[in-house]
């Protein structure tokens, strides 16, 4: 039974950290990223589509994204959703492909990317230790049932905190990560 409730807590604790990382990837840093543009869907034939499966997203430096639709009449759509997005880049479109320049990134704005990433790092460590919660109510509750042996419970408590220490050390490494990405000019 403690095993399951170690299983079921790692897994939570695991998609804090994926939900993390995806929070990390759509912070602007200054440099070309792709996966700034996952979030921005298309209008293309009725279906709100990825621009990544419309065109081919490249980064020829680390100040320019190149997109190149392949089919060339969504080219407008594209640019359109870029334009109505929160990104703050404006698209030029030369007919064939659409070029966003990354200016550079401000120490003010610098300093509020890195106020963003500490707001998603503090959600994760709260997802992380909900985790925790959850398993610890769920031998509590074992304990009380009489299904799980009072030591066995502690054993298994101790092992859901070493757990979570864990996982907040990984949230605090890639928040210093981040941290250090974003701040460097």
């Amino acid at each position: 039974m403690t095993a399951e409730i170690m299983s079921a807590a790692e897994t939570s604790m695991n998609r804090a950290l994926d939900n993390l990382k995806e929070a990390f990837s759509s912070v602007r840093t200054g440099r070309a990223n792709p996966m700034m543009l996952d979030k921005i869907r298309v209008d293309y034939y009725g279906q709100a589509t990825p621009i990544n499966q419309l065109a081919a997203v490249k980064v020829p430096d680390a100040h320019l994204i190149v997109i190149e639709p392949w089919d060339k009449s969504i080219l407008h759509g594209i640019e359109h959703a870029i334009l109505a997005s929160d990104l703050g880049i404006t698209p030029s479109s030369d007919g064939s492909v659409i070029r966003l320049p990354i200016p550079a990134l401000t120490e003010e704005r610098r300093r509020e990317l890195v106020k963003d990433c500490r707001g998603f790092s503090e959600e994760a460590r709260i997802a992380i230790r909900n985790a925790r919660r959850d398993a610890n109510t769920k031998i509590d509750r074992g304990k009380k049932d009489s299904e799980i042996p009072e030591d066995d419970a502690r054993r298994a408590e101790e092992q859901v905190q070493k757990l979570t220490d864990k996982y907040i050390a990984h949230v605090e490494e890639m928040l210093k990560k981040k941290e250090a990405e974003v701040m460097e000019i």
